[in-house]
């Protein structure tokens, strides 16, 4: 399946200069965080495909105007195409503005996932804004990963953790992608196009149809 990766600027290639068909063959897309509503909403109505997005620490607009036709994937976990997907957005706290999190905060976020994660059979995809402490981060204060996803990694050994937050701009000298164990942490900055083959599913039988009804 193809997985159309979005995070922190808008593509004049698929919004400016749009053209018919450029959003043909993907199945979903995601959203590592701070883009303009307006950008997700266009995505979503000429894909004809659902949009998962997490916050990003810019992102104070979502708080009254959430991207409308697109599904929040903060604090969630979701399957969309066979792959079990989790979301936790924002970034380190660094001022007192929305979407931001101490350690301790984002670990507790975390352990509340771990119910809904070990009843789904494990994670497939992570999908946060910021990355992983000392994996595609930076040192500054508003850059630095989280350590928290650490241990999450190291125990559920999902096939990826997408990220944005950190611009390929900023000169870090940082790869687009970095292996951590099984995990391949990848930096959506832009947009790409990920291929990927959904597992066969280890869920219990009708965990996600429970999970459909309780939205």
């Amino acid at each position: 399946m193809k997985i159309l990766l979005i995070a922190d600027e808008e593509a004049p290639y698929l919004w400016d200069y749009y053209q018919p068909g450029r959003l043909d063959g993907i199945d979903f897309i995601l959203s590592c965080g701070d883009l303009k509503q307006e950008y997700l909403e266009f995505l979503v109505t000429m894909s004809n495909k659902p949009l998962y997005y997490v916050h990003g620490n810019h992102d104070r607009g979502y708080v009254n105007f959430p991207p409308e036709g697109c599904e929040c994937l903060d604090d969630q976990l979701i399957e969309a195409g066979g792959l079990r997907i989790i979301g936790l957005g924002g970034c380190i706290r660094y001022n007192p503005g929305p979407y931001q999190y101490t350690e301790k905060e984002m670990d507790a976020r975390i352990r509340h996932l771990r119910r809904r994660i070990k009843k789904a059979g494990g994670v497939d995809i992570v999908v946060t804004h910021a990355p992983p402490r000392g994996y595609g981060d930076d040192e500054d204060n508003a850059h630095r990963g989280f350590e928290a996803f650490l241990p999450l990694l190291d125990e559920y050994h999902p096939m990826y953790l997408l990220h944005g937050h950190v611009h390929q701009s900023y000169g870090t000298g940082q790869p687009r992608r970095i292996q951590y164990g099984d995990t391949t942490v990848l930096n959506a900055v832009g947009w790409q196009i990920l291929e990927i083959d959904a597992p066969p599913r280890t869920a219990k039988k009708g965990f996600f149809d429970r999970l459909r009804r309780k939205k």
